[in-house]
């Protein structure tokens, strides 16, 4: 249903994977209610099919970490001016920041001066490092939508208004799980163990994470000989070398539906694998560079969003210099006991966490949202 019969530009900017699944989501649900809207900005294939022109594609934004940002700085650089080359080109009516808070925060300032509205959904992570952030963001956003419980308390006593509307995974449906065909088709016994790799969805992250794996699932294997791996490999990465292992390649929930324990890099898999019911562990590593500044920056006890979310330990991390095989399988193997206190507790914990990532309708939500302000 149209609200408006003048057309209306939005930029749109998404960085990464995740950045457009939900992109696509929210231009969707804009156009629902009300049509003649236009998307151009950065995206993937995801927001393309939704419908937005997509004027740089994430395969070329998609970076991780300190070191490999200053590696790429001319490259965003350039990026970065002709982005707002584009939006003083277009003159689009909104702009739309989607995560990715390196580019787009900067984008913000950039674009500041022109007076173009800015909301900015799924905000930077200002609670857990580099705090100063907030003073920015007062000055350039218009609109800020959340979509985790405890940031609008967080931000709001710092002095920025919040919208909370659920985190976008409360829109998921479980995956249906028949657990026979999954198993006839990848030839596992009915008894088997199952144990869940996901690496990460950025080259450089799984090229720091895919050698420990490695080692990992080898050590568990000589002690577990029935325990078999099953790879949520992210499409964009590479994988090298790939031993036996089953590959459900764009599919992870798949590989978490089935997996008796999950190693997990941190991120939004992590609360996947809680929405899933499967135990994880979480790992991550950075390079040295990265890594001594996030420790300097950082204002939080833990990295992964089922801990940020439970302000507990739910989960064990394991980041950094502590990501090694030996303590990867030591805090798996009671994972893999089906009653064991470790399992119980991980899984006792994940049923608070449904609780509080909201109800259905988020992206509704913030469509919804963001038309009053058209």
């Amino acid at each position: 249903m149209d609200v408006d019969s003048a057309q209306k530009i939005i930029f749109i900017v998404a960085g990464e994977p995740s950045g457009d699944h939900h992109g696509a989501k929210l231009i969707t649900a804009i156009k629902k209610i009300q049509s003649n809207i236009s998307f151009t900005g950065h995206g993937g294939d995801k927001m393309a099919a939704a419908g937005g022109t997509i004027i740089e594609h994430i395969d070329h934004l998609a970076i991780m970490g300190f070191s490999e940002v200053i590696q790429h700085l001319p490259r965003m650089i350039y990026i970065m001016k002709k982005t707002v080359e584009t939006i003083k080109r277009i003159k689009p009516d909104r702009v739309i920041l989607i995560d990715y808070p390196g580019f787009n925060l900067h984008l913000a300032k950039n674009i500041q001066k022109l007076n173009i509205p800015i909301t900015y959904f799924i905000l930077p992570q200002a609670w857990a490092w580099k705090e100063k952030r907030v003073e920015r963001m007062k000055t350039i956003l218009d609109q800020a939508l959340s979509i985790f419980p405890f940031e609008k308390e967080w931000f709001e006593t710092r002095g920025l208004p919040i919208k909370y509307i659920g985190h976008p995974f409360a829109e998921r449906i479980p995956v249906k799980k028949e657990r026979v065909t999954f198993f006839q088709r990848h030839n596992l016994d009915p008894n088997d163990l199952i144990i869940t790799l996901l690496p990460g969805s950025r080259q450089q992250e799984v090229n720091r994470h895919w050698p420990i794996l490695l080692k990992t699932v080898d050590l568990l294997q000589k002690k577990v000989p029935s325990l078999r791996a099953v790879v949520g490999k992210a499409p964009n990465v590479v994988l090298s070398p790939l031993p036996n292992y089953i590959n459900v390649e764009g599919k992870a929930r798949l590989a978490m539906a089935y997996g008796t324990v999950a190693i997990t890099s941190s991120g939004t898999a992590t609360l996947e694998c809680a929405l899933e019911g499967i135990p994880s562990v979480v790992c991550y590593k950075l390079s040295l560079f990265s890594w001594i500044i996030l420790k300097y920056l950082s204002n939080v006890s833990y990295v992964s969003i089922v801990n940020l979310i439970a302000r507990k330990q739910i989960v064990c991390e394991l980041i950094q210099y502590k990501m090694t095989p030996n303590n990867l399988v030591n805090n798996i193997m009671p994972l893999l006991e089906k009653k064991s206190p470790e399992r119980k507790k991980i899984l006792d914990g994940y049923k608070n966490i449904r609780k509080v990532i909201g109800k259905p309708g988020v992206y509704e939500r913030a469509a919804k949202a963001i038309v009053k302000r058209l």
